[in-house]
């Protein structure tokens, strides 16, 4: 059976604390997406998917972040670091 493709992390920003990140993603179709995610450390299970963005396209870098901007409060703050 073969593998589907893979979508490719481009950049991760990660809030201070390290429970809350975003990934900026590039699909196997050249289009740009990004998801908001979310762990506790304490229970060590890893991160889980929390913003519900994965399924919006976008054309560039640029425009996928630029929305995540507009749709995470916390992220702006961090681009502009």
């Amino acid at each position: 059976m073969p593998v589907a493709p893979k979508n490719r992390v481009v950049q991760s920003f990660n809030q201070d604390g390290e429970t809350r990140c975003v990934d900026v993603f590039m699909r196997p179709d050249g289009t740009y997406g990004f998801e908001e995610y979310r762990r506790e450390l304490e229970d060590g299970r890893g991160w889980f998917a929390i913003g519900g963005y994965a399924g919006q396209q976008f054309v560039s870098f640029d425009a996928a972040l630029h929305a995540a901007a507009a749709k995470v409060p916390w992220l702006e703050s961090i681009i502009r670091s």
